[in-house]
């Protein structure tokens, strides 16, 4: 079709058709029933299926626009790309894309009315794009990659024009150069942008995700049933005293005081106030009278809200006696193990909703962290979707998440089964009674929803997780740390670090192909997920979370190589039946390079110099393996493993030829020295037990000394067969 320009007609050939045309719909949905080409708003909700997806990502409004011109040529272009695939280059938009395209659209589309005067893009040529471009770069703060994002509408906008009736581009933008290099923005094929969370802050807050879970979420829960309980008997009472005279109303009231303050008194507890100051308090000066919580109290005692000048005297007359209690509900507090103490004050309402919106975090890091799974995958989860897999003696052996993956799917998603681990399934559970109030009220069975939704507002948490997640952050940082000693670290800028839902995939997937004996893994133990990634555990093959896996182990040898020659370089003693071949190799790189003392030239073309030994390293706790299947004596014992990588379970670091020791190392082994030093002090040993730990000692005393020498010999086979007849292992 050729591209022509033509004046806005007051009727279009399109009209009448359905905007999702080409997209699948949810089941039950009449296509009788669809957004027409013509309306005045889309709603393409019927093709998404996602309960999670905001109603305002997925409608656009055209009413509000007076151009006419400007509105064909937005409808125009929005159509072509909900229903139009230009293999090789663009598959069709995705129905719950349609927001994100309608405003980029719209931002060019006002540009040249701006420059132009009207909606014409045949009168649209390079150096009003150039222009366009230009404009992006002043005023707002906005990166490289938003900019390419925007501009990628112009490249769309020429590539679609043979689509559009009333016409389009005339010329190829940048002569076809893409979007993201002429916005100086890096898009490396298959390199993942999305930062890796440190280990100083995926530790702590994975470790009170798991803390807020199994010693706080009972607390919570149960001060919103105490605080529901309360709502349902003063409406009980209100109800049985609604017949009654004024008069006799009032005074059952004044009783009900009388012995809520009694009560106080009696027990040695004092008036509730605020455990926080509610909004808007902040800015000014408090009075005694505002500290006091009088919500708490009229609900108590089932007072009107309008409670008398005489009650509210008597308050403040008896908080200087009583003193006062933040918080001042009954549920108590449980004991903080780590401190010995009560994890906080007394709930009262604003600390329920506050400690809840916490608990839901904290679920989301354990949920998204241990599984793997991607956020869309995530929020996805339903009622009954953790079910526990026994064995015959009735032992959980699995704990599987049915969820579904919607990534890649661009039919219908697929249902996806994740097998986990126990602290998943703890969190699940949480997450069902955390919900259960909602999910009654409105009949639906998504588990990640609004909390405390208010009139006219989405019921599905969805992108609002990353600033939730975020003032979990904080709100550990304000509630259990100190400015000195934050529980979440700031970043490496000494800001602090942003959080977002794509982090915990690829830290998991990172942790498990590279460290799965790190730190964070005595609470977690990545080694077990490491196996069940790889047996189906971890997500089925529809959630791609095996491939990721392996794409990042590719990343983390690179790295780990790295370090390792800049360490070479500076010096590091390499030991170990494998460092001369290292050696030998890192030398041979240097030398190809020629870099000055301390510094290499070129990082990319080292990174390729060092590839295929990258692809040999597996960094272990007690000796790093560079992995030769024909000289690995792990696989010679367990005949039935794969020979594509070793098994760290089974290495034998002091006599395998591709064991590898760095001062890294040296703290293990010297541990492992000293603890069987100590255990020749034993009197009941017997002799033969005596001859085996003294040979342990020697061995490990023998390591300890060869990482530690400026030169250093490897530690032949023959040499370790003699000194000791079996090495600790590293499982």
């Amino acid at each position: 079709m050729t591209a022509r320009a033509s004046r806005p007609d007051a009727h279009h050939a399109l009209d009448l058709r359905p905007v999702l045309e080409s997209a699948p719909l949810k089941p039950g949905v009449p296509r009788s029933k669809l957004s027409r080409f013509g309306d005045a708003s889309w709603d393409l909700s019927p093709a998404v299926t996602r309960a999670n997806t905001r109603r305002c990502h997925i409608t656009a409004h055209f009413g509000d626009i007076d151009d006419a011109r400007l509105v064909r040529t937005l409808k125009e272009f929005l159509y072509a790309r909900l229903n139009v695939d230009l293999p090789g280059a663009r598959l069709r938009l995705p129905p719950s894309m349609l927001r994100a395209y309608f405003n980029r659209i719209r931002r060019f589309l006002d540009f040249v009315v701006e420059r132009l005067g009207c909606c014409d893009l045949s009168r649209v040529d390079q150096p009003l794009v150039d222009a366009y471009f230009a404009n992006l770069r002043q005023g707002a703060s906005r990166s490289r990659k938003q900019i390419a994002h925007l501009l990628q509408i112009v490249v769309e906008v020429a590539l679609f024009s043979a689509h559009m009736p009333s016409g389009g581009l005339r010329f190829t933008p940048w002569r076809g150069r893409p979007a993201y290099q002429v916005a100086g923005a890096r898009s490396t094929p298959g390199e993942c942008n999305t930062p890796r969370l440190p280990e100083s802050i995926i530790e702590p807050l994975l470790a009170w995700s798991i803390k807020y879970v199994n010693v706080f979420a009972p607390d919570i829960l149960a001060a919103r049933e105490e605080w529901e309980r309360l709502k349902r008997r003063a409406a009980r009472v209100c109800a049985a005293e609604a017949q009654l005279p004024l008069d006799a109303r009032r005074r059952r009231v004044a009783a009900r005081f009388n012995a809520f303050l009694e009560t106080r008194a009696r027990e040695g507890r004092g008036i509730p106030v605020w455990s926080a100051l509610p909004a808007g308090h902040a800015s000014r000066p408090v009075a005694a009278a505002s500290l006091i919580n009088r919500k708490l109290i009229e609900l108590i005692i089932v007072c009107p809200p309008n409670a008398t000048q005489r009650r509210i005297d008597r308050l403040q007359t008896a908080l200087p006696q009583l003193g006062a209690e933040l918080g001042g509900m009954d549920t108590p507090i449980s004991i903080d193990p780590d401190t010995g103490r009560p994890w906080r004050s007394r709930f009262d309402q604003f600390a329920i909703q506050t400690e809840e919106r916490m608990l839901q975090a904290a679920i989301y890091v354990v949920c998204a962290y241990l599984t793997g799974m991607r956020d869309s995958e995530v929020q996805a989860m339903q009622a009954g979707c953790c079910r526990s897999i026994r064995g015959e003696d009735g032992v959980v052996m699995r704990h599987r998440i049915r969820s579904v993956a919607y990534k890649g799917k661009r039919a219908v998603p697929e249902p996806a089964d994740w097998v986990t681990i126990a602290p998943v399934a703890d969190a699940v559970k949480v997450l069902h009674r955390l919900t259960a109030r909602i999910r009654a009220a409105d009949g639906e069975d998504g588990l990640w929803r609004v909390l405390h939704p208010k009139s006219c507002s989405k019921t599905h948490v969805s992108a609002e997780i990353v600033r939730t997640l975020n003032q979990f952050r904080d709100h550990l940082n304000a509630q259990f740390g100190s400015p000195g000693a934050p529980i979440i670290p700031p970043g490496p800028d000494d800001r602090p670090w942003r959080i977002t839902t794509r982090q915990f995939r690829r830290t998991i997937a990172w942790h498990i192909a590279n460290r799965p004996f790190g730190a964070v893994a005595g609470m977690i133990q990545y080694k077990h997920a490491s196996v069940a990634a790889f047996e189906g555990y971890a997500g089925s093959s529809q959630s791609g979370f095996r491939a990721e896996i392996a794409r990042e182990r590719a990343l983390g040898q690179l790295d780990d190589i790295m370090t390792y020659f800049d360490a070479h370089q500076d010096g590091l003693s390499l030991s170990g039946p494998a460092s001369s071949r290292v050696k030998r190799s890192l030398d041979t790189a240097a030398v190809d390079l020629s870099p000055l003392p301390g510094r290499v030239a070129d990082r990319a073309r080292l990174r390729t110099l060092l590839k295929d030994l990258a692809r040999t390293l597996y960094v272990g706790p007690l000796a790093d393996c560079f992995f030769d299947p024909a000289h690995a004596l792990c696989l010679k014992r367990a005949t039935d493993i794969e020979r594509e990588a070793p098994a760290m379970a089974l290495c034998e670091p002091t006599r395998c030829p591709n064991a590898c020791f760095t001062t890294r190392h040296k703290p293990v082994w010297a541990k492992a020295r000293d603890d069987a030093a100590l255990m020749l002090k034993e009197k009941r040993l017997s002799s033969a037990q005596r001859t085996i730990l003294k040979a342990d000692v020697a061995r490990y005393a023998y390591v300890v000394d060869a990482i530690g020498a400026d030169q250093p010999e490897p530690i032949s086979s023959n040499e370790a067969e003699r000194t000791a007849p079996a090495p600790p292992r590293n499982g």
